[in-house]
């Protein structure tokens, strides 16, 4: 399976399980065992396994292969190998305890928000291509102000 069809099936199965803080990131230059690296945040034990199994079904779908899944038993760190990128799924006091930006972070890939919807999430791209320059960032709307307080208040 190609890389970029790879970390967009990873983002994508992340996402709609409500994954928090994904990063994805290039390792090519680093290790010839993996390609990319992706991080992501869950919540709770429940969550983290939940998003494992997501990262897991939809690679399986798209054709790929899932070398192994460690941590599910415990849930508090779950790491989901699927040959040409790693997944690491943490709750945020350990990514935040273990930093795992700072080992693999040296070459991040381009994340875009998700234009379409109303959730801002993540959608990989690396490098830009033609087709994708279409779908450039779009910045969040500001919620609009309540303005029925002022005008009782008067």
């Amino acid at each position: 399976m190609d890389i970029r069809k790879l970390q967009r099936t990873i983002v994508d199965a992340l996402e709609d399980v409500k994954a928090q803080d994904i990063r994805v990131f290039n390792t090519s230059h680093l290790t010839e065992l993996f390609d990319r690296v992706v991080v992501a945040s869950g919540t709770s034990n429940r969550q983290t396994k939940a998003l494992a199994n997501s990262v897991r079904e939809a690679v399986k779908e798209a054709g790929g292969d899932i070398v192994s899944t460690e941590g599910e038993d415990i849930g508090e760190w779950v790491l989901v190998d699927c040959g040409d990128a790693v997944v690491h799924i943490l709750q945020p006091a350990l990514r935040q305890y273990y930093n795992l930006e700072e080992i693999w972070g040296d070459k991040p890939v381009r994340l875009k928000l998700a234009a379409n919807t109303g959730f801002v999430g993540a959608r990989p791209s690396e490098p830009m291509d033609e087709e994708d320059e279409d779908d450039a960032p779009v910045a969040a709307k500001k919620p609009a102000r309540k303005t029925a307080a002022r005008k009782t208040a008067k």
